[in-house]
């Protein structure tokens, strides 16, 4: 029986796929070598994403010694559009926005610099679990044979196809556009979260961003469908977009839009099976923001150290990764996204008019979203007064509604 060619392939070379990488390495240096990352495009390579990342991902690079040093814009707080009003919250610098188009690149530099194998312009067709013969991954450029695979694909991912799951309940449609900024603009150092139109379900953002020098604002719509319930061609928010470029006095004619689809995180999938695992958007992030990129890494600092703990217990033979699943529930990242799901009733359902008047009349629970995607210390007192209004609020309301019936 021949040996596998590296003890790890890790399809998908963005933020989660090459944090994965250097988390493990960081656990286990004598895999040097034995980690191998396949990237389908070729560094530098566009990736359209509005950018937005949080405090809380630099400090778990960090925690990595890494730091990715590319040109972004700086981020000191959040402001909210919504019908009933505007509220914001700037307590100071909470993250910053890159193009993903430098800081991936940047980040699989790092990786390689520390021990990684990468494989661009690879294109994984298909990944089959082969028993003791290991995971066979078959690509463009020829087999690959692992111990263990991990899912860093993306939306469309091959790695989830192989663990036999579908598109998942949450999906996201996403447009966006890099503009110059205009007039109605708020300051740069603001992300701007626009919910006022309520037939969305979603929102519309500005968020500064940098290319090639220049400060840029993009722009873009996200939509949030549950279950399929909403066309899947992306026309809508392309439509939504340009009749909100318009209404700023931008002509979409003369802007390029950037369109891709986004999945939500849903506890009840399953992220592992076998040799093979999932991790980042595969997997599932935000599904009420679509937030990613800090949450890719996370995901890969947790993947990595829960392979170094299941490398050193089978450091030969088959591997079997299932109880990710369960190391992955109950970690904090598995919790908040939990907890945003439960959002997604909320925010975008019946009770939005409700949600959207906390929010407003209550800028503290944006400065507790402000504090939370830095990775801020929390002021609990705040947090549980927050939770305490808006418990209030919306029992007052589904009591109200009850005796109505």
């Amino acid at each position: 029986m021949a040996a596998p060619d590296f003890d790890v392939a890790i399809v998908g070379a963005g933020p989660a796929g090459s944090t994965t990488a250097l988390s493990l390495l960081r656990e286990l240096p004598a895999l040097a070598g034995r980690v191998v990352v396949l990237e389908r495009a070729r560094f530098p390579r566009e990736k359209p994403c509005a950018g937005a990342l949080g405090a809380r991902g630099d400090a778990l690079l960090a925690e990595l010694g890494v730091r990715v040093d590319v040109p972004g814009a700086p981020i000191d707080g959040i402001a909210l559009r919504a019908a009933c009003g505007e509220a914001s919250a700037s307590p100071g610098r909470v993250g910053r926005v890159v193009r993903r188009f430098e800081f991936d690149a940047a980040l699989a530099r790092t990786a390689v610099s520390r021990g990684v194998t990468l494989r661009e312009g690879v294109r994984v067709e298909g990944v089959r679990d082969e028993g003791a013969e290991g995971v066979l991954v078959e690509t463009g450029a020829g087999p690959v044979r692992a111990r263990v695979v991990v899912g860093c694909d993306g939306v469309g991912s091959v790695v989830r196809k192989a663990l036999g799951l579908g598109a998942g309940r949450l999906r996201a449609q996403v447009v966006e556009v890099d503009t110059e900024p205009v007039a109605g603009d708020l300051a740069r150092s603001m992300l701007v979260f626009d919910a006022s139109d309520r037939s969305l379900a979603g929102y519309a953002w500005d968020f500064p961003t940098v290319v090639e020098g220049r400060p840029l604002v993009c722009r873009g719509v996200y939509r949030l469908k549950v279950d399929g319930d909403a066309d899947d061609s992306g026309e809508d928010v392309a439509r939504r977009l340009d009749a909100r470029l318009r209404g700023q006095g931008l002509d979409p004619a003369r802007c390029k839009n950037k369109r891709y689809a986004e999945r939500g995180f849903d506890p009840a999938a399953r992220v592992a099976r076998g040799p093979l695992m999932l991790a980042g958007e595969a997997a599932g992030i935000d599904p009420v923001t679509g937030e990613g990129i800090a949450q890719a890494i996370e995901y890969g600092v947790l993947a990595g150290r829960f392979l170094a703990g299941r490398l050193e217990r089978a450091p030969a033979g088959r591997l079997e990764v299932e109880d990710w699943q369960g190391a992955l529930s109950r970690s904090r990242l598995a919790r908040d996204l939990r907890i945003r799901g439960a959002f997604v009733r909320l925010f975008y359902g019946p009770e939005r008019a409700e949600v959207e008047r906390l929010l407003v009349e209550s800028p503290d629970a944006l400065l507790v979203g402000c504090q939370h995607f830095a990775a801020q210390p929390y002021d609990w007192l705040t947090v549980a007064e927050v939770v305490a209004r808006g418990a209030a609020r919306l029992a007052a309301v589904r009591l109200a509604a009850a005796l109505r019936r």
